[in-house]
This record gives C-alpha cells, structure tokens and sequence, in this order.
C-alpha cells in the first residue's frame, strides 16, 4: 500500500516515514501544501496523513482542493491543536479522521490501518489464489490451513500481486506501490524480495503460484 505523508518539519517527517515504511507502506513525501496538491493529484494513495499546519496552502484548504478534484483517499489529519472548532474544520474540509500531537507511533499505524481499510468496500477483504489467502484486515497469510510469518514489506509485495491476480506486473509498477515513489528504478531490489516470498509461500508446498514473466516482471495467478 502506497500513503502520502504531509509534514514540514523534517525530522518529524523522518520519524513518521520510518515508522509507517517499518508496517510495510510505501512511503512519498511532502514538506509543503503545493507539492501535497501535485502528489494528491499525480498519484493513487491508500491514504494520505496530513499535518494541519504547513506551508500554503494549509492542510484544511489541501484535502478542500483534492476532494474538488474528486480525489478521495482517506486523510488523517495531524494537528496540535486539540479544539473543537479545529477538529470540525478538517472533518468539514474533507478529512475522514483527526489525530492530535503528540501522540503515539502505535497509534498512528492504528489509525492508518483503519482507514485503509474503510476506504476500500469494494476490495474484499480475503485475497485468494488457489489455496494461497491474504488477510487484508488482520495481515494473516496462509497456505492451506497452515499460517505463514512475512515481513510488512513482503505482505505489502504479496497484496499487490494478489490484487493485480493474473496480470503481469513490472518492476517499475512494483517499486512504485510497495517502495516508493524516489526508489531507484535500476534497484534489484523487486527481484530480491520475489525470492523471498517464493522461499515462504511456494516452495515449501511445492508450488509455483508467483510466476516470472519474461521481459516484464512477475504475475501471480493464472493469466486470463
């Protein structure tokens, strides 16, 4: 899953980037109303955390000119005001959860899940190809009846696999949904982490479900 993190202070935004980047989002960045707007604009997100107070535009008159631009992922604002009239502005201007600093980094991940999930009712929300099943909601994984332990960013490569079932997913495509929007294209990085996830979910069953496709990258799923 791909968020967009809006925060002007940059080592705030560090911790938050790592923070959200160690449950396995991808992770892109912006220090300033403008660039949250083109971001916004450019790019699909499964949510977008916003902080209030940034350079101009603000975060109420952001998430105003992106839903009048009929984009609608979820916003978590952040603020540190924690009044009334404020928490009313953002959910007015569009915003669909509020967060007050400080607050805690478990918190934070919480309330992403949350509304990654809220914003997505079309999506179900149990994955499955063949007996292979992701669990989108409690990130449970599971072959057949036995469960299988990934890492955030290996859940995050699986579900855009599965999400995509039968179709040929390249590695720039890969990059941009799991890593993130800056990682470098020419990174070896997709194929490292497809034989991970071979060595956990196909391997030990003797199974062939995560296929290469030559010349593009990879499928899982029959095509078609």
């Amino acid at each position: 899953m791909r968020l967009l993190l809006v925060e002007d202070e940059k080592r705030l935004a560090g911790v938050l980037r790592r923070a959200l980047e160690r449950e396995g989002y991808a992770v892109d960045v912006a220090p300033t109303g403008l660039e949250a707007l083109w971001y916004g604009r450019e790019q699909d997100y499964d949510a977008i955390v916003l902080d209030v107070m940034i350079p101009a535009p603000d975060g109420f008159e952001v998430v105003r000119q992106l839903r009048g631009s009929d984009r609608w992922a979820p916003v978590l604002m952040l603020t540190a005001r924690d009044e009334v009239v404020d928490r009313v502005a953002g959910l007015d201007a569009g915003a669909d959860d509020y967060l007050t600093k400080p607050f805690a980094l478990r918190e934070l991940a919480a309330r992403v899940r949350a509304l990654t999930r809220r914003a997505l009712p079309t999506r179900p929300s149990v994955l499955q190809v063949e007996d292979l099943t992701l669990d989108q909601a409690t990130h449970v994984v599971r072959r057949g009846h036995q469960e299988i332990a990934l890492s955030p960013k290996e859940f995050s490569l699986l579900l855009e696999l599965m999400r995509h079932r039968g179709q040929a997913l390249t590695r720039a495509h890969l990059i941009g949904h799991v890593w993130d929007f800056a990682f470098d294209p020419g990174s070896n990085v997709v194929d490292v982490y497809i034989g991970y996830l071979r060595e956990k979910v196909d391997r030990p069953f003797g199974m062939h479900s995560i296929e290469t496709v030559r010349g593009v990258g990879y499928r899982i799923g029959a095509a078609g």
